[in-house]
């Protein structure tokens, strides 16, 4: 829901970014792998119940996921390339984020449990609406390219809104990190707002496609 907002006012501090850590041995897909593995550490710091140091990471790793777009954009513009290369770091990132998301969902259960006797069942309703989001605006990416109804707004896939976008996502993760004692309760209102927002992907997307 924020995303589209914050991507405006993001917009500059994150191509700063870009241009801060274009190096020749820094390339989008070495960043978005960065990103992927410092997001996997955030999760398994989580299971062992370190919420300050995975906080930190969790940040950096989303912060890494904002840079890597603005510099593919960099690289492109004074180097000329595209397509392809293009194309496959956007199948590379979105691949990563669901790593990183699913991963965060299972360490901060796993954590939670163990130091809270936290229930495990609102995480697992977090990944099935988690699931069902993602099949939802992949699939209509897909068809949606293959149509020529491609939605385009500067990312590699063709994004349908919702309540629960990345913004939110990392507002929440976040949470269940600052505050891991009642970070169940926390996943239990947040897999309603991913399932509406499910929900209206899957109205939305078989609306604009039909």
């Amino acid at each position: 829901m924020l995303d589209s907002f914050l991507r405006g006012k993001l917009d500059a501090p994150l191509t700063w970014a870009a241009e801060v850590v274009d190096r020749h041995w820094v390339s989008p897909d070495r960043l978005t792998m960065a990103g992927l593995v410092v997001g996997l550490s955030s999760a398994a710091a989580a299971a062992a119940q370190w919420w300050a140091f995975a906080l930190v990471l969790w940040l950096v790793s989303r912060i890494a996921d904002g840079v890597d777009g603005p510099l593919a954009c960099r690289r492109r513009t004074y180097e000329g390339s595209e397509g392809a290369q293009s194309e496959a770091g956007g199948f590379l990132d979105i691949t990563a984020d669901f790593a990183v998301y699913g991963s965060m969902v299972v360490g901060v259960a796993t954590g939670a449990a163990a130091a809270y006797d936290a229930p495990w069942w609102p995480f697992l309703l977090v990944l099935l609406t988690y699931y069902i989001n993602g099949t939802a605006f992949l699939a209509f990416s897909s068809v949606a390219e293959r149509t020529g109804r491609r939605i385009d707004d500067g990312r590699s896939l063709s994004f349908l809104g919702g309540l629960a976008e990345g913004t939110e996502t990392i507002v929440v993760h976040s949470l269940w990190l600052v505050l891991p004692a009642v970070a169940w309760q926390l996943a239990l209102g947040w897999a309603v707002v991913v399932g509406v927002s499910a929900i209206h992907r899957v109205l939305a997307g078989y609306r604009d496609l039909s």
